[in-house]
């Protein structure tokens, strides 16, 4: 069975992103072992410089290798990344697993995105849609993503 960690910055406060989170996480639990890690955001002023945010982004980068898996494969979420379709992603957890990587790590950035040195780390860099979304949502929507994964590549109705 596959473990998928999702490493993410900042808390979901939320209650309805709090309850979709764990509905997901139902669901999948017959799929993967799924582990949430949260780590703080650092905090910015309103109008943060250039310098002010690098330096954020740092102690995030910092704090998120602490807790990286030793082996596994590495998906950054960021805008720039890959659009995949969800076949396509479905494809991809299989590929990792078939190469023998059963741990999968997503990266969820704050709300600054995540440091330049940890998606060059990565080996997938993978974009849910060229607009912006909240950090909160999109971890809502990863794991929607990956609950969709694994019913396409059981051939269910789910994803119809």
């Amino acid at each position: 069975m596959q473990k998928i960690t999702i490493l993410c910055v900042g808390k979901l406060k939320e209650k309805f992103y709090c309850e979709a989170t764990a509905e997901y996480a139902k669901r999948l639990q017959r799929h993967c072992r799924l582990e949430i890690v949260e780590l703080p955001e650092q905090r910015l002023p309103d109008a943060p410089s250039q310098g002010e945010i690098d330096a954020a982004l740092e102690r995030e980068a910092a704090a998120i290798r602490e807790k990286l898996p030793k082996s596994g494969a590495l998906v950054a979420m960021c805008i720039e990344g890959q659009l995949l379709s969800s076949e396509a992603l479905a494809r991809q957890l299989q590929t990792f697993a078939l190469g023998g990587k059963s741990q999968i790590t997503f990266l969820i950035g704050g709300s600054v995105g995540l440091h330049p040195t940890l998606k060059a780390q990565a080996d997938l860099r993978l974009s849910m849609s060229p607009m912006t979304f909240p950090h909160h949502l999109a971890r809502v929507m990863l794991l929607e993503q990956i609950y969709r994964a694994f019913q396409i590549q059981e051939g269910t109705r789910y994803h119809k």
